[in-house]
């Protein structure tokens, strides 16, 4: 033990593949969430600016470069694998990225390979993605109005969106829908869109608005806390709290009149560090232990320095020795200033 670190050790003690990811204050990191493009074809107005600087496609790591990557973490113990954003499906070749996951899938080395979308590529790729492996995914959509669908996403249709979620359930996955919270834009709405998505048979994330990069608003006129949005769902249904996890940060209730999950993610008002398990990767293999916090590893370099994976693994072990124990999340009132300079679509949503 080093600095409160504990290392599990399957065997051989001079190879850091063999050490499973465990953080100072005893967290096994099981879960990865790697950001296979910084590039969407919507511009949501709580994630991106309208008028977006996207990397250069020479600085993103290619899609062998990302499996080697994804693979490395599995070796070292993760067994959620989720791709983000961006939106994942613009990547152009993306298929074959999932394809080559799914070895881990049948393998029994990976529990779970999913991703997180805006729906509007997965009408042409639902199918497929199911012939990978992928039997859950998430959707983000933050209104039922088509106007306020085109206003939140400044871009998005929302008929080709909801088209989407109709190819995924028909291909046999299982969607969960994921809502911001948007103080005067759609938090009126949120008791319809419980019943809608509860009535079609999946569960809905409500998330409150995170102060990650600058979008041209202030994330005080964004912001609304998820205990008030739970006060008003209490006037409308019974919610009982529920031991139910998916590996990632909600909390869920059970709503009592449609017999769905309704789940709160609140890095605002009640955050949820204390049982992190969560890494992320961004799409030029800049790796964050937490997503509210600045530090970063550059694995980039380790993954080209060698055709070997070794180097790979003990910038990762380095890495995971300064996973905070969570994240500076604040909205600055007096300035109108983000937390973090970065964009949600940097690191991955």
């Amino acid at each position: 033990m080093a600095d409160g670190l504990q290392i599990r050790d399957f065997g051989d003690r001079g190879n850091p593949a063999t050490q499973s990811m465990i953080d100072p204050f005893g967290r096994a990191i099981s879960y990865l969430r790697v950001s296979v493009t910084d590039r969407c074809d919507f511009r949501c107005v709580y994630c991106m600016s309208e008028n977006m600087a996207f990397l250069p496609k020479a600085d993103l790591l290619t899609l062998e470069e990302l499996d080697r990557l994804c693979t490395a973490f599995i070796v070292k113990g993760v067994r959620k694998l989720r791709l983000t954003g961006g939106e994942p499906l613009v990547r152009r070749g993306i298929m074959t990225l999932f394809s080559s996951l799914s070895r881990h899938l049948e393998a029994g080395t990976l529990d779970e390979l999913t991703l997180t979308t805006n729906g509007s590529q997965l009408a042409k790729y639902a199918s497929e993605l199911r012939d990978y492996g992928v039997k859950r995914i998430n959707v983000s959509v933050d209104t039922l109005d088509p106007d306020k669908f085109r206003a939140i996403t400044r871009w998005g249709e929302l008929d080709k969106v909801i088209g989407g979620i109709d190819a995924a359930q028909a291909a046999g996955m299982d969607v969960k829908i994921n809502a911001v919270a948007l103080k005067g834009v759609n938090e009126d709405e949120i008791p319809a869109m419980v019943e809608w998505a509860h009535g079609r048979g999946m569960d809905l994330t409500l998330i409150e608005v995170m102060p990650l990069g600058d979008v041209g608003e202030g994330r005080l006129d964004q912001y609304l806390p998820l205990s008030m949005v739970r006060a008003k769902l209490n006037e409308h249904f019974s919610l009982e709290d529920i031991d139910y996890k998916t590996g990632g940060p909600a909390r869920y209730s059970r709503v009592k009149e449609t017999g769905g999950r309704l789940g709160f993610i609140t890095p605002m008002t009640h955050n949820f560090c204390e049982s992190c398990n969560r890494v992320r990767i961004t799409c030029t293999g800049t790796l964050f232990m937490c997503l509210g916090q600045e530090d970063a590893a550059d694995l980039r370099a380790p993954l080209r320095a060698s055709e070997g994976n070794e180097l790979i693994y003990r910038a990762i072990d380095d890495a995971i020795l300064r996973k905070p124990k969570g994240h500076d999340f604040i909205i600055d009132r007096r300035h109108q200033r983000p937390a973090l300079p970065r964009h949600m679509s940097v690191t991955g949503g």
